[in-house]
């Protein structure tokens, strides 16, 4: 009896993951300019000070092989600072790998034209962490896109009181170089 109650608890949540993260088309193009419309974390954000956070578009590119070469301008200790990453695509279509394998990124379509939702799972020094984050190809905010996001921080067990929408800026703030 445990061990069918143990397989039918297994098979439920194995059909709510798969219902979380879509599978996605092969040939999905995420290549271009995107804007960050909206991120979610699975911890507490303190203070909800992230809606006065300062984004710059990230561009996407597609290399040899698939993976992906994403570049941000992100403000460190006053500084502007361009920031590079490479996701490694894997063998499942939509979900890659970074920094050595220790996060995970999936690419999810959303139910909206010309927006994505990545959605990222990882360690950084022994603390496990989820985010999500809604982008768009323009920076305008899309309130559908907004919806269907909502939607999948729930269905992905994110609490979408943690979404911040972050202001847009097509470049490193003035006197911050």
């Amino acid at each position: 009896m445990k061990a069918l109650l143990l397989t039918f608890g297994l098979s439920l949540l194995a059909a709510l993951q798969a219902q979380a993260f879509p599978t996605t088309e092969e040939n999905q193009d995420v290549s271009g300019t995107w804007y960050l419309k909206a991120a979610a974390w699975d911890k507490e954000i303190p203070d909800k000070k992230f809606g006065s956070v300062s984004v710059t578009p990230m561009k996407i590119k597609t290399l040899e092989g698939g993976n992906l070469q994403v570049k941000f301008t992100v403000l460190i200790s006053g500084r502007c600072q361009e920031m590079s990453t490479v996701l490694e695509k894997t063998d499942e279509p939509g979900k890659y790998t970074a920094y050595s394998g220790k996060q995970v990124v999936y690419s999810i379509p959303s139910a909206v034209e010309d927006h994505y939702i990545f959605y990222y799972e990882g360690k950084i020094h022994r603390h496990h962490f989820q985010i999500a984050k809604l982008v768009g190809r323009n920076p305008e905010i899309n309130q559908e896109a907004l919806e269907d996001f909502q939607n999948a921080v729930r269905a992905g067990g994110l609490n979408p009181d943690n979404i911040f929408i972050p202001k847009q800026s097509e470049t490193c703030p003035l006197g911050s170089n």
